[in-house]
């Protein structure tokens, strides 16, 4: 088993989950991207390493991205490859490891638009990459993959609140809209789950709402297959966001989860569908 196989196979994600639906070809191309991504997180959030030493190692992969590496092992060859082989433009690896390097330090982000340009870094580079390894040849597809990029990553963070908080007391909400609500810093480390709390999770699970709703309407036609893992990941991540609703945002105290079940039923559903079109 390759590294990046490997890679994939522990991290037994809802993107990994997704890409059993591509060809062949294509489904180990994204395991290696996946593989690539899934490492760069995980070098930033060792915690066993020092600040400096995982800055130095995100600068290491940096540069053998942009000027080539001097003894690359057989993984970041594969990563080569795979640039080459889908010309994959070397900026949008480069700004998934800033994204990454951000959180090298305690995050706090005091405008929509600040944590909105994080997310570009670490999700929407991601989907920009990821349609190119689909195949999809319709310029919209990459609309498609920056407004699910911000329902995605957004439907995280507000699964993930406790964790983050666990994790360096990291925040990803804004804090104009913590203000917005008269909700501070110290109640969200407090844990405290008032009505000021439910509003403000209301309003940002209305936010990604929104973008789901407009990565649904950018969806083009003739990428519509191509498109089905991240198809199928919208669909996941749209129910954990409505888990989350109807559950009233108890985020505090569990970590919310889309079933195995639920999920082989969204991908047998869609493979149903494809196998009719193909028919």
């Amino acid at each position: 088993m390759s590294t990046a196989s490997e890679i994939t196979r522990r991290a037994k994600s809802n993107l990994a989950f997704a890409l059993n639906i591509l060809p062949r070809e294509r489904r180990e191309d994204m395991v290696v991207f996946y593989a690539f991504c899934r490492t760069i997180d995980d070098l930033a959030d060792d915690a066993g390493m020092a600040c400096e030493d995982r800055a130095r190692r995100l600068d290491a992969w940096e540069t053998g991205l942009t000027d080539g590496f001097e003894a690359p092992d057989d993984f970041q060859r594969e990563v080569v490859s795979l640039i080459t082989r889908r010309q994959i433009p070397t900026d949008l690896l480069v700004a998934i490891i800033d994204g990454c390097r951000m959180d090298l330090q305690p995050q706090r982000f005091p405008t929509w638009d600040d944590l909105s340009g994080y997310i570009w870094k670490v999700a929407c580079a991601v989907g920009l990459v990821s349609v190119r390894i689909f195949g999809c040849t319709d310029p919209v597809s990459e609309r498609y993959a920056v407004a699910l990029g911000h329902a995605l990553q957004l439907t995280n963070i507000l699964r993930d609140i406790s964790e983050d908080l666990a994790n360096d007391r990291r925040i990803y909400l804004p804090l104009d809209d913590l203000a917005r609500f008269h909700y501070t810093e110290q109640d969200l480390m407090d844990g405290v789950r008032d009505d000021r709390f439910l509003a403000l999770m209301a309003f940002e699970a209305d936010r990604a709402e929104a973008y789901f709703r407009d990565a649904s309407e950018a969806l083009p036609l003739v990428d519509l297959q191509a498109l089905l893992p991240a198809r199928i990941m919208g669909e996941i991540y749209h129910l954990l966001l409505d888990k989350m609703r109807e559950d009233r945002f108890r985020v505090f105290e569990k970590r919310y989860r889309v079933s195995k079940a639920r999920k082989l039923a969204i991908l047998s559903k869609h493979l149903i569908a494809r196998n009719s079109r193909v028919e």
